[in-house]
């Protein structure tokens, strides 16, 4: 198929004249003889390359060229002018014509200098599109590596379920709360991602815990309660030392869940912002469901009982900023809440914290 190439110039001579050589050298050419002309031809027909006069009544040739790059970023143009300017000849090469001819140009000049910028055009296109197909395998190989990663996660997820009796519902909603209240704290698309599939593991040590103490049915003593806050290190023992990104948040969240603002949290007694953000986050959506869902000792509290209790401990157990916006999106973490139920009959055993106020 031949090359399409439009000829912009006011003075039809000259447009019709190089039309004529163009077309002898067996490239399809068409003549405009207005800028405003040339942007009517250009949305109605697909063209390889504008040859342009700089200077035209209606608007300028530097004004077209500024107008064609935004609208038709991959024509090749270029410009044409019977005054050697060297200044308008940088500003059009900054705006992005392949060149610039100074009439009265030769049959060899146009065609050398026509050739040159479809072939630049050709190479650019190519060099885009192969950027493109790499950019585009580049992200189906990040989105299978997160997969491969998430299906890991999971599998451990579901083992340590197999010694607890947390439901698999439980472990949704903590990982469903995190990301609303990550999102309204603005956080970035991948840190989310690692948040959703993170979360769910913050009680992965328990898996190290004995049976006899983490299914205990009953209270718990002192010298149980002390084994059972040892899931944390436990949990950062499984999931640390990794480079993936989404397992060194997995490893924050499981050691600091149960650290607190006021640094009376454990393992480490950490304050304030000195416990990861991601941390402060799922501790906050491990209480909120804990207490909106039943226990073996107690039916859940309703809402307004438990939006008091957890409002006490603003400032002191949770980070005042992210219970802000917890507060701030109740709305969105009650249908999640809602929409993913436990099945009936189905209890948690306790948690370690509500374990060592019944003992």
């Amino acid at each position: 198929m031949k090359q399409r190439i439009l000829a912009v110039d006011d003075h039809s001579f000259t447009a019709d004249m190089a039309a004529l050589c163009l077309t002898e050298s067996g490239y399809a050419c068409d003549v405009a003889a207005s800028a405003s002309q040339a942007l009517a031809m250009l949305g109605q027909n697909k063209y390889d390359l504008m040859i342009s006069d700089v200077m035209m009544p209606d608007m300028s040739g530097i004004e077209l060229l500024g107008q064609v790059k935004k609208h038709f970023p991959d024509l090749a143009v270029l410009m044409a002018t019977g005054v050697d300017d060297r200044k308008t000849a940088i500003q059009a090469i900054q705006l992005g014509a392949y060149g610039y001819l100074i009439k009265p140009f030769s049959l060899n000049e146009i065609l050398i200098n026509v050739a040159n910028a479809l072939e630049r055009a050709r190479l650019t296109r190519e060099s885009r599109d192969c950027r493109q197909i790499l950019e585009e395998e580049v992200r189906e190989r990040t989105a299978e590596v997160r997969r491969r990663e998430e299906e890991i996660a999971l599998r451990l997820i579901t083992a340590a379920g197999h010694r607890d009796e947390e439901t698999g519902e439980h472990i949704k909603r903590i990982g469903l709360y995190s990301v609303v209240l990550a999102a309204g704290l603005g956080w970035d698309g991948e840190r989310i991602d690692h948040l959703r599939v993170g979360a769910p593991m913050h009680d992965v040590g328990k898996i190290g815990i004995p049976d006899h103490i983490l299914r205990k049915p009953g209270r718990l003593s002192a010298e149980e309660h002390q084994v059972i806050k040892q899931h944390p290190r436990i949990g950062a023992d499984i999931l640390g030392g990794s480079k993936i990104p989404l397992l060194q948040t997995a490893a924050d969240i499981a050691l600091y869940h149960h650290e607190k603002w006021d640094g009376s949290g454990y393992p480490l007694g950490l304050k304030g912002k000195e416990i990861p953000e991601a941390a402060r986050v799922v501790a906050i959506a491990d209480v909120y469901d804990a207490l909106s869902n039943d226990r073996v000792y107690r039916a859940m509290y309703p809402e307004k009982e438990v939006l008091g209790i957890m409002e006490q401990k603003k400032g002191s157990h949770f980070d005042p900023e992210i219970f802000d916006c917890f507060m701030a999106n109740l709305p969105a973490l009650g249908k999640i809440l809602h929409s993913h139920q436990d099945a009936v009959g189905k209890c948690y055993l306790y948690s370690s914290q509500e374990r060592g106020a019944a003992a």
